[in-house]
């Protein structure tokens, strides 16, 4: 995974967890005294919280600078499934989505709009997990 050259500091670690299948895309809208209102339903807040936590003991002790890559292999388990593509929801832009909002608010850098290269894959696996890996580019 990944062939975008690296420039600087470089975070490889997996998350031994089972991937959220719930994503930003589920969030709600309800009407509160005639004005909409944005809500983020339980389900989402506790996949999120997940997710955090179990990036915080992996974030760097400064954010990464510059322009940045991404590589991502999100491992699904299915009871029934055979290791291979998984190609039912959730859809991979709204699980990078998650993640790189998680990332942010972590200090893993200053801002997602630094990600200028980016990988992304879901399949199912025996085993459960996120690998991710994220370096710095040459400028």
């Amino acid at each position: 995974m990944g062939n975008a050259e690296a420039g600087g500091t470089k975070i490889e670690f997996e998350l031994h967890i089972d991937p959220p299948r719930t994503t930003h895309q589920q969030k709600k809208i309800s009407v509160v005294n005639g004005k909409p209102h944005i809500y983020t339903p339980a389900r989402l807040s506790e996949a999120l919280s997940v997710l955090g936590w179990s990036l915080a003991t992996h974030k760097p002790k400064e954010p990464l600078k510059g322009p940045l890559a991404l590589v991502v292999r999100w491992k699904f388990h299915g009871q029934k499934k055979k290791p291979g593509w998984k190609v039912t929801r959730p859809d991979t832009d709204n699980l990078q989505k998650a993640l790189k909002d998680e990332m942010g608010k972590l200090g893993f850098y200053l801002d997602d709009a630094q990600v200028v290269h980016e990988e992304c894959e879901k399949v199912w696996a025996d085993v459960p997990g996120i690998e991710i890996k994220l370096w710095e580019l040459e400028p």
